[in-house]
């Protein structure tokens, strides 16, 4: 039998009562905790209802096997679940079922999850986007039998238990291709000769473009944001382009090219290099630099990702909020100075390391997609049961 034709009779004249989460829940919202009074090696995390904890804390609040939706800001109706205790802060609603004996609280999360962007969506605008307890209280869920919803779980989470496996997996192999990158970029003194970027090749700065200027198709453009969002560290295609019209006036980057951008708002992206691979020529943006050179493209974005690198950004960067490195400081960089064949040598290793860990068409990041996918699809069809009068 296929899952949907068990699906399909698993939920077949299943009779399910729509009651609100208030009816059926506890709801409450966490206390604020100072962030020195925080501790990152105390035991119990603080959540404010986000993607991931806020800090830790040496007591906690809430004692597990509970939701948690964020109440305010950017993250605000976001669900997620914790099975151990933790500290809810003040941005952060704690969900706990009422009668375990008649709803499953991982059920209740399954279809909470499912409806997350309606939850998203009614986000009270302003100047900080806010979900209210009312609208948390009076949200409508539905209660099928009891070992329904446990069958449904079971599925989901069997789902999702694979995707984790698969998950911590490709963070292994993460960590493998950068202990391999390290220690095939790491040179004893006098092993190699040692030149600055300056010495190496030539700076040049993209220049500024507004929105109006990017067009649907045209001429490629790599642009300041969607190189963190689109690429690692290289490609073949752009994402961006502008119009024909516009493009002469613009500063291009050529095959082999070496783009960074140079501007962001943490200091482990910003500078992330790109060795661009792809059309004859592109434009590029402001806050972005083409470094032109006759050094491999690939070796030099290998090199940049290492922790040499990311020390010197450290020392470099100015700014807070936004974080910049400017092309002068770039230029005092020292690289090692390997012959061409040696850099090619290397950069056949990596390549293999890294298509392991980053590949999206092939291997672990592929497979984890495909499961996500898979996740959402039967939740939704698993918890898409028939509306009663009043609206879920």
């Amino acid at each position: 039998m296929s899952s949907l034709n068990f699906i399909k009779r698993l939920l077949d004249g299943v009779e399910v009562e729509w009651k609100s989460l208030g009816e059926v829940a506890t709801i409450t919202i966490g206390e604020f905790v100072h962030k020195n009074h925080q501790d990152p090696l105390a035991k119990y995390p603080v959540y404010n209802g986000g993607t991931s904890p806020t800090g830790y804390y040496d007591k906690y609040n809430n004692t597990g096997n509970k939701i948690i939706i964020s109440a305010r800001g950017a993250n605000a109706g976001f669900v997620n679940r914790l099975s151990k205790p933790y500290w809810a802060g003040n941005s952060c609603y704690s969900i706990g079922i009422k009668e375990a004996a008649e709803l499953n609280w991982a059920f209740v999360f399954y279809f909470l999850k499912n409806s997350e962007n309606k939850l998203i969506g009614h986000q009270q605008k302003g100047g900080i986007p806010a979900v209210s307890k009312k609208q948390i209280e009076e949200f409508q869920i539905p209660i099928p039998p009891l070992n329904l919803q446990a069958i449904i779980v079971r599925i989901l989470d069997n789902i999702v238990e694979l995707t984790a496996e698969l998950t911590a997996e490709l963070t292994a192999r993460k960590k493998q291709y950068a202990f391999y990158r390290d220690q095939l970029l790491t040179f004893e003194e006098g092993e190699v000769e040692w030149k600055t970027l300056g010495e190496v090749g030539i700076f040049s700065r993209g220049n500024g473009l507004q929105k109006s200027d990017f067009v649907e198709s045209g001429i490629g453009c790599i642009h300041y944001g969607q190189i963190y969002t689109y690429y690692g560290i290289f490609a073949y295609q752009t994402k961006s382009f502008v119009s024909p019209a516009l493009a002469p006036k613009l500063r291009k980057a050529r095959k082999t090219d070496l783009i960074i951008v140079t501007t962001s708002e943490n200091i482990e992206d910003v500078c992330k290099p790109l060795a661009w691979l792809g059309e004859d020529e592109i434009c590029v943006s402001g806050e972005t630099y083409i470094f032109k050179h006759k050094q491999n493209p690939k070796y030099l974005a290998y090199y940049l990702e290492t922790p040499m690198f990311f020390d010197f950004k450290k020392r470099s960067h100015t700014g807070t909020k936004v974080i910049r490195v400017h092309g002068d400081k770039l230029a005092e960089f020292k690289i090692p100075l390997l012959s061409l064949e040696e850099q090619a040598r290397i950069v056949e290793i990596l390549d293999k390391f890294y298509a392991l860990a980053n590949s999206t068409t092939e291997g672990l990041p592929r497979e984890i997609e495909l499961r996500q996918r898979q996740y959402e699809y039967y939740r939704n069809v698993l918890l898409n049961f028939p509306k009663s009068e009043v609206e879920a």
